[in-house]
């Protein structure tokens, strides 16, 4: 019998790596979270809306476009749930709801394609009505077609920064300023490791001139003060510091805010995957071989839920973890090394754009006490730290206990790595001791009525 393969995920690299599949003869399944196909770079507009390619995602347009014709072209030779959410993993079998139904799906082969979500670094008053994430931010824009604001600050740093600003002025909303954490001199560090891929770079700098065109004030090597608003009214403005010390305040009604992304992990967790910390990105991420194999046996992990490289790497990476998956079944594949060579590039690129917008890990021990870290459950800086002191919670998962932190809604998939770097600056340990935050089933809020099993 042909193998039972199982993918999660209908990005660039979940796509890729369907089409891998049903290349080779087989019928995988692939679940999708989303109403339609294109993960969240790729993410398409509802049925019925009209705009074009080149105004929804400007330089990105053209590889939208080929990802969704693929995809497309393979849905009469998949199995294609959309709407459906893993909620929880167990040996050789993924655990589903959609809608009200609950269904159990066996497989030989996962492959995992769960993506990326933001990292985030809290800022005095984020927690205001208006503050979204840069993603959030996006899948309004691409998803209901509207702004987040009339008047929007972006801040934060990385490619996903300057993209989302780009994408709203291309669609006729006003950018108030975009504000960088990052400095010139970080990315003229950088540029060796990004000439591994002039064109991903070229697509930076036309970011960048979108920008200069609109006449959008950019500040570069600022530091984020407070976001301004009210219960009542929500956000009215922004304050940063510019690097010689002076305040700008920026007046707006919503802020999207983010520092490139994170890779959304919690599925790897539930499934075991054994992780290691990441000493140049300061987070844990899962252990995987070249080809994506994980420590578990049969499971794989690719795209930006794996190692955040990018839509492109992802593409590749979903192709390498599903003829990882035939050879692993016997079956023979051609093309891994070219493959390999193309995403060590990428993994290059990578490593350039953590140097030229980096994480601002040192935010994390001069944020005032009453600064919110935990919006899901308004647990402060302060509170966090009070528990370090007074409880000697060194570790994320003791802290979470003692304090609420990351008990939310979402996780801790917003609030733990700035969690993790102020129980570490306020114990005076290395970030890796303080360890991660486990993944608990289910990973995202089920509905009440869930009670139907179909299948098994």
């Amino acid at each position: 019998m042909a193998p039972r393969v199982v993918i999660i995920g209908a990005g660039p690299a979940g796509v890729r790596a369907a089409q891998t599949l049903v290349e080779a003869g087989l019928r995988p399944t692939v679940i999708d979270e989303g109403r339609r196909d294109g993960g969240q770079i790729y993410r398409r507009q509802p049925e019925g809306f009209s705009r074009s390619y080149e105004t929804l995602y400007g330089t990105e347009a053209e590889r939208a476009a080929s990802l969704h014709q693929s995809f497309d072209v393979l849905k009469g030779k998949i199995e294609y749930l959309p709407e459906t959410l893993v909620w929880n993993i167990s040996p050789n079998a993924v655990h589903l709801a959609s809608g009200t139904r609950y269904q159990t799906l066996p497989f030989d082969s996962l492959i995992v394609c769960s993506g990326a979500t933001d990292r985030l670094m809290p800022v005095k008053g984020w927690h205001q009505a208006g503050t979204y994430s840069l993603g959030g931010a996006q899948v309004a824009l691409k998803s209901q077609g509207c702004a987040i604001g009339s008047r929007i600050v972006m801040m934060g740093s990385g490619p996903l920064l300057y993209l989302v600003a780009a994408q709203y002025i291309k669609a006729g909303a006003q950018v108030a300023a975009v504000l960088d954490t990052s400095t010139f001199m970080q990315r003229l560090t950088a540029l060796p490791r990004l000439l591994a891929i002039p064109a991903a770079l070229r697509k930076g700098m036309a970011l960048t001139r979108v920008l200069t065109k609109a006449r959008v004030p950019v500040h570069r090597g600022v530091l984020p003060v407070e976001i301004k608003g009210s219960p009542q009214d929500g956000v009215s403005g922004v304050v940063v510091a510019l690097p010689g010390g002076k305040q700008l305040e920026f007046a707006c009604d919503a802020v999207a805010l983010g520092y490139h992304l994170r890779p959304e992990t919690q599925l790897a967790d539930l499934a075991g995957c054994r992780f290691v910390f990441d000493d140049n990105a300061r987070q844990w991420l899962p252990q995987i071989d070249e080809d994506g194999r994980s420590s578990v046996k049969g499971v794989y992990l690719a795209g930006d839920g794996a190692r955040v490289r990018g839509a492109d790497a992802a593409e590749r990476s979903g192709r390498l973890a599903a003829m990882a998956a035939l050879r692993d079944h016997g079956m023979q594949v051609e093309g891994v090394e070219s493959l390999r060579a193309e995403l060590a590039r990428f993994t290059r690129f990578a490593a350039g754009l953590r140097e030229a917008f980096p994480w601002p890990a040192k935010f994390a021990a001069s944020l005032p006490d009453e600064t919110i870290i935990c919006r899901c459950e308004a647990i402060t800086a302060g509170e966090l730290r009070r528990v370090v002191h007074a409880a000697g919670a060194q570790e994320a998962n003791r802290a979470k206990a003692f304090s609420r932190v990351g008990m939310g809604r979402c996780q801790g998939r917003y609030c733990g790595h700035a969690g993790a770097e102020i129980i570490a600056a306020t114990a005076s340990v290395p970030l890796s001791s303080v360890g991660r935050l486990r993944g608990q089933a289910p990973v995202k809020p089920l509905p009440v009525a869930l009670t139907e099993e179909v299948g098994e």
